[in-house]
């Protein structure tokens, strides 16, 4: 298993940034290797993102330095949606079949966790966001069509989108992390527009199911203040909660969001005047 740390940043830190910098702070670059848990473990909120790719063999997650703990799930809760092949997540005893877009919610205390694929050649990916926690709650399998859906934007504004919520009040019973995906519709391009931020969170926006050259402009910092990274396919951007956070891709892209912080009020944004941004 591997973890690459990141350290937290003040705002007016972003404004000085190089490209390169910019991108070894806030962008998760690689995500997906064969066999091993690809972990990076941000101060933002002590959120870790991660990916799991088992071809040859079952995957185990492990606590390792990094979070002082003899299990990885001792003080922590863990979000997992699955965006290959089909496999398995086998928490304790129990084990659980995830089809692609499938999502599994494990709370504190539970384990050991190991992850499988179905075939060697067609072997799953799955995308994790795990936070601490401070109290156990069950573990709960969520297919894409139990998500609770809330459709946003129009064709007009090239923003038409499906936001699917996995971990959230309204599907299963969390701590304090809140995960979903969202699919845009057809010819939309934008996910966010007008773009918001919320203080009181944090979030890490990862996007997949993109072709080769497609890339997605990730706009981040201050409103006054903007930045962008650009970003390829299954790769993840760490957005704090000073930042903006909002993309448009040159194709088709779906992303995954995972938020942490002081509510789990999915409204609680504070939006961005178009004439703010900069």
């Amino acid at each position: 298993m591997e973890f690459d740390v990141r350290y937290s940043s003040h705002p007016e830190d972003a404004r000085h940034l190089t490209t390169g910098q910019l991108r070894e702070r806030f962008l998760i670059d690689t995500l997906f290797v064969d066999d091993r848990a690809t972990l990076a473990y941000s101060h933002f909120d002590r959120i870790i993102a991660g990916g799991v790719r088992p071809v040859r063999g079952p995957v185990a997650l492990e606590a390792g330095k990094e979070l002082g703990t003899k299990s990885f799930l001792e003080r922590r809760e863990l979000g997992i949606i699955n965006v290959g092949g089909p496999g398995t997540v086998t928490v304790g005893a129990d084990t659980f079949a995830l089809s692609g877009q499938d999502g599994l919610y494990v709370g504190m205390g539970q384990g050991p966790v190991r992850f499988a694929s179905d075939s060697a050649e067609a072997p799953a990916r799955f995308y994790l966001n795990s936070a601490p926690a401070h109290q156990a709650y069950p573990t709960e399998h969520i297919t894409l069509a139990r998500a609770k859906k809330v459709v946003l934007g129009d064709a007009a504004s090239m923003n038409a989108r499906t936001i699917n919520q996995y971990v959230h009040p309204a599907v299963c019973k969390s701590c304090q992390l809140v995960m979903g995906l969202t699919e845009l519709a057809q010819g939309s391009c934008w996910n966010t527009m007008p773009c918001h931020t919320h203080e009181r969170r944090m979030e890490v926006y990862f996007y997949f199911d993109m072709a080769a050259d497609t890339r997605v402009f990730h706009l981040m910092g201050e409103a006054a203040e903007t930045r962008h990274l650009v970003v390829a396919n299954e790769q993840a951007v760490i957005s704090p909660s000073w930042s903006i956070h909002s993309g448009v891709g040159t194709g088709r892209y779906s992303f995954i969001w995972g938020m942490v912080g002081e509510n789990m009020e999915f409204t609680d944004m504070d939006f961005i005047p178009m004439d703010t941004l900069k």
